[in-house]
């Protein structure tokens, strides 16, 4: 489940929905022309999360999926996509941090789209062993009262948001790219919010 936000968190929130509202303008036929034009631009290549396109993409694949306009057929599927099984939208694979429990999801309605068991062999025994460091680390960003009542506490959490800022510059160096072979485009995300770990902290 995720945590409660903050007041941070909600003003974001109201941000993105002002943003969305101009692609909630769009009729069914403009909205799927923009969706399959911007595929076209994100197929071959691995993207940030945090990259603009991908958040602008990410806000009409959205508000797509809610109108459900890949089920209308209004345009071709893009060139090199396959239907997504969750949803039938182009799959567009979203990797997180809990990669190794739900495997990679779908951008356009958040459920898994390529569960472990289908993911190739070799790249999820990679995926496997980082999802495990990665949880130890990140663990630390919820430890309890009574462990952070120790005097070495903001050491460790420094420390495993190091860590982390290390582990999704690997990710993106030495996994995205195996998956690449396999799949159109790939989405990785490169923060992580419980460690205060940002975008701008993973260079490449």
């Amino acid at each position: 489940m995720p945590e409660p936000q903050d007041q941070s968190d909600s003003s974001l929130d109201r941000l993105w929905k002002e943003y969305a509202k101009s692609f909630r303008t769009f009729d069914d036929l403009t909205l799927a022309r923009w969706c399959s034009q911007t595929l076209g631009q994100l197929h071959g290549q691995s993207w940030r999360m945090s990259h603009p396109l991908v958040g602008a993409y990410r806000l009409a694949a959205q508000i797509a999926n809610e109108r459900g306009i890949w089920h209308q057929r209004l345009v071709n599927m893009p060139v090199g996509y396959v239907h997504a099984e969750c949803c039938r939208a182009p799959l567009l694979p979203l990797l997180t941090r809990e990669v190794g429990e739900f495997g990679l999801l779908c951008l356009h309605c958040n459920e898994p789209a390529i569960p472990p068991d289908q993911i190739p062999a070799d790249v999820m025994a990679r995926i496997t062993k980082w999802s495990n460091e990665y949880a130890e680390f990140h663990e630390v960003a919820h430890w309890d009262d009574k462990r952070r009542t120790k005097s070495d506490y903001d050491a460790k959490y420094e420390e495993a948001a190091e860590n982390i800022e290390r582990l999704l510059a690997d990710v993106a160096e030495k996994i995205v790219p195996v998956l690449l072979e396999h799949y159109p485009a790939v989405l990785w995300e490169d923060q992580d919010e419980c460690l205060e770990v940002r975008p701008e902290d993973i260079p490449l």
